[in-house]
């Protein structure tokens, strides 16, 4: 299941600095932008100390889903596991 997706990075330099980012920030609450689509779906963004937006979540059907994917977050990233795909 995936949480939370990120921009997608040239090299792979930008990349691990983007993993650091997220896994630095995840645990923050302020970090986090609760937000809600106009079609009523709840999602959020995780942000970095300047603002850049580092990941948004999938949608939720409800804000406790929501919230539960922010909590999810910050309990698994700051340890999480780094698996390269290429």
């Amino acid at each position: 299941m995936i949480i939370l997706s990120s921009e997608m990075y040239s090299n792979r330099a930008a990349c691990d600095n983007g993993i650091a980012s997220v896994k630095t920030n995840a645990v923050n609450d302020s970090r986090y932008d609760k937000l809600a689509s106009l079609r009523g779906a709840f999602y959020f963004n995780l942000k970095a100390g300047n603002g850049q937006v580092i990941g948004t979540s999938e949608m939720y059907t409800t804000e406790s889903a929501r919230d539960n994917g922010i909590n999810s977050v910050k309990a698994n990233a700051p340890n999480a596991p780094v698996e390269s795909e290429a």
